[in-house]
């Protein structure tokens, strides 16, 4: 039997179709009117007529019972009703096509009922409002059996849920396929209606709901726009460390707090932080520890170690600052000049237009950079001071490291170090050059 569905893709969706041909797995973030749930049920209809296997089994999962009603079932009716021998039952929200295979809407939020069965491919949209669980302890199992693959799909909200985790999953695991569809780079939706919308949302809606930017949702983020551009520019990835080049250090060293170090060479006017390590309630000893382990390890070739100006605060039991305790201790600490913590805050800033960060390695502080936001002031109705939270130990990091550089500090060469400011040491290191 030939069946032909009345239904000419995008360039975009085509894009999609065929790469989910080769993926089994994919994650996409697509702005506002893309068209994720029209192309992911034509998906779905396409793979369960190609699907040589008995029984085959599809399912669409919405976060939500109305939603799917709504929006996807609709749909699927709409494009199998010219299907000779399609069977619908509208109570169980299912689709049997003539060939044995089903496709049926299911919900997140009853995610237990989907236990049981099994997938030949399932697509998860509107994944930030979905539990984690729902795809790791539901869905997975459901597609063992035969393989089966999954398309997780939506549009950013923020960073504290699943969609992000599992789109930073994916980014470091070449099995996923990962795209990011931003209307600026889509052109679907034309001038008139972009200015209506920019007219109408509040910018942060806006870079949230059609720029796929996961910063945007943070009220008050310090460096959402940076993160982004390099996430744009590709400069998220993976940085691996090239021996040729001293390996630097910038600290923010907690007491009675977290501390956090950043792993980091430079070349030219790049900044490449290949490496970042933090953890709780341990002294200067243990810290040392982990200066040698890597070096042990990663072949670290140390260059300066550079830490904020209350370094040489001395503890009041024994008069000893703690920049000398790192000294017996082999840690040669360099300090930042002291600055405001707006012309800090500026200086970091102004970094981020040439560093690199590994994705892997770097995940906390990617995390971090992205989260670390002002308090908001209500009764002012402004934004204030960066918050005091989980972020603000890797952020500060972050500053002393740039506040150092635009001193000149922490970017001595190893004395191998090529000195041309247009190597690339990622070239080199990943057999590009």
């Amino acid at each position: 039997m030939h069946i032909r569905i009345p239904y000419s893709p995008r360039r975009q969706q085509r894009e999609i179709h065929e790469a989910l041909d080769k993926h089994r797995f994919a994650v996409l973030l697509c702005h506002r009117r893309f068209g994720k749930s029209y192309l992911s049920l034509h998906h779905l209809i396409r793979h369960a007529f190609r699907n040589p296997l008995p029984h085959p089994r599809y399912a669409y999962i919405a976060p939500t019972f109305k939603q799917g009603k709504s929006i996807a079932f609709d749909y699927l009716i709409q494009f199998t009703k010219n299907i000779p021998g399609v069977k619908v039952n509208a109570s169980e929200l299912k689709v049997d096509l003539p060939n044995g295979a089903r496709i049926t809407i299911l919900s997140g939020e009853v995610g237990e009922s989907i236990r049981g069965n099994y997938f030949d491919f399932c697509v998860i949209d509107e994944a930030a409002d979905m539990e984690e669980k729902v795809f790791t302890s539901i869905i997975l199992p459901a597609l063992a059996d035969r393989k089966g693959g999954c398309l997780i799909l939506g549009t950013p909200k923020g960073t504290n849920n699943f969609f992000y985790n599992i789109y930073k999953k994916a980014c470091v695991d070449p099995a996923w396929y990962v795209k990011v569809y931003k209307v600026s780079e889509t052109k679907i939706l034309d001038e008139e209606e972009l200015k209506q919308l920019r007219d109408t949302m509040s910018e942060d809606e806006y870079r949230q709901e059609l720029e796929c930017d996961f910063s945007a949702a943070i009220s008050g983020s310090v460096y959402g726009r940076q993160m982004e551009r390099m996430e744009d520019d590709g400069r998220i990835t993976k940085v691996p460390y090239d021996p040729g080049f001293k390996i630097n250090t910038a600290w923010d060293l907690g007491i009675g707090d977290a501390t956090s170090i950043i792993f980091y060479y430079t070349s030219g006017r790049a900044t490449y932080i290949c490496d970042y390590y933090e953890t709780a309630d341990e002294g200067l000893p243990h810290f040392a520890k982990i200066l040698k382990k890597k070096a042990d390890e990663m072949g670290y070739y140390y260059g300066d170690h550079m830490a904020p100006h209350d370094i040489e605060q001395r503890d009041f039991s024994n008069g000893v600052s703690r920049r000398e305790t790192a000294y017996e201790l082999g840690i040669r600490f360099r300090v930042a000049p002291k600055l405001s913590l707006e012309d800090g805050l500026h200086a970091a800033s102004m970094r981020m237009n040439t560093v690199w960060i590994d994705r892997e390695k770097c995940e906390r502080l990617i995390d971090a950079l992205r989260h670390y936001h002002r308090k908001y002031n209500p009764a002012l109705k402004v934004l204030g001071k960066p918050t005091h939270d989980w972020s603000s130990h890797a952020a500060d990091a972050f500053r002393t490291m740039s506040i150092a550089m635009d001193q000149g500090i922490g970017e001595r060469k190893a004395p191998q170090q090529i000195a041309d400011n247009n190597y690339n040491p990622l070239q080199t290191a990943l057999g590009v050059m």
